[in-house]
């Protein structure tokens, strides 16, 4: 029970408001385990989100047989909302030891990652890169670059996540990795903003039937990026040294590096996102306005003294 001074506190305060004030701390609870555990794009939100919706729905389904009185109804619900829960644990629990640990390091900022840092940097690295995709072509060594444009891919996207590097972006180091005397070679390497994040990545192929000159890596490269629309992919091919690039599963090819690096420079401009980020926080403000203005409406229709005499 609270306190008599938190109570007497509390009654200076209208009903609804507090209800208000409620309904604004589950939203906030609600976006900050979002945030946590799941990225845009990723299986892991989605299963997330799903979770709450079934929680919200099995909420208002015991609400409801607690005003009719459905007993059995009612037990059988509160049962099946323990055992969602004790289900999303079971299924994020690799997602909750990550969270758990970096709480106990007290790396705080890495839970709520900044975008950002994540994105492709358009001047020194983005030379690095091309610089490194021209010799791979001239010399027809075999290439996969995924560049990530918002925030870092899931792994559980990937059909092996590879082996992490957290190296920084070089010409040399690029054209290393892709060497066929290394051990990861195979496979696609990861860039994530300014850093090489992981290589011999594993990618999922794409179901769409392709022309016979298009290999392995560009049926990788279409098939990772018709799964996740927020990220590119160079290809250099092994037998002409061509230079493609894929993007929400379509491919251009063949590309010279001057074209390669207006497409990057286009994808990565400062103005474009600004103005992408622009749209969407006025999409998303709006969305929230109109929300909220229907949350209110209903919170004094329910508490008002209307209302109370009706009943």
């Amino acid at each position: 029970m609270p306190s008599p001074g938190l109570s007497d506190f509390l009654s200076w305060f209208p009903s609804w408001l507090i209800s208000v004030f409620d309904v604004v701390l589950v939203v906030i609870l609600v976006y900050v385990v979002i945030r946590l555990l799941g990225e845009p794009q990723s299986r892991t939100r989605w299963i997330i989100q799903g979770f709450i919706i079934l929680v919200a729905t099995l909420l208002v389904t015991i609400y409801l047989s607690q005003l009719l009185q459905l007993q059995l109804l009612q037990f059988v619900l509160e049962k099946m909302l323990i055992g969602s829960a004790v289900g999303i644990v079971v299924i994020l629990q690799s997602e909750f030891r990550r969270f758990l640990e970096q709480l106990g390091r007290g790396e705080l900022r890495q839970l709520f990652p900044s975008s950002s840092n994540d994105k492709l940097q358009p001047d020194n690295v983005l030379d690095q890169i091309l610089d490194a995709v021209r010799e791979l072509s001239q010399k027809r060594i075999g290439a996969l670059l995924l560049l990530e444009t918002n925030e870092p891919i899931d792994p559980s996207q990937f059909r092996s996540p590879g082996v992490t590097l957290n190296a920084e972006i070089s010409s040399e180091l690029i054209q290393t990795l892709f060497q066929t005397t290394t051990a990861l070679h195979d496979g696609a390497v990861i860039l994530r903003g300014s850093r090489i994040a992981a290589a011999a990545v594993i990618l999922p192929l794409t179901e769409k039937s392709l022309s016979r000159q298009l290999g392995t890596r560009h049926r990788a490269a279409i098939g990772m990026t018709e799964r996740i629309s927020d990220c590119l992919c160079i290809v250099v091919s092994e037998e002409t040294g061509s230079i493609s690039l894929a993007e929400q599963g379509t491919l251009q090819r063949p590309l010279t590096r001057s074209r390669l690096r207006e497409l990057l420079e286009l994808r990565f401009s400062p103005t474009v996102e600004r103005e992408t980020v622009a749209q969407d926080f006025g999409r998303l403000t709006r969305e929230i306005g109109s929300q909220g203005k229907v949350l209110l409406k209903r919170s004094f229709r329910l508490l008002s003294p209307k209302s109370h005499r009706k009943k």
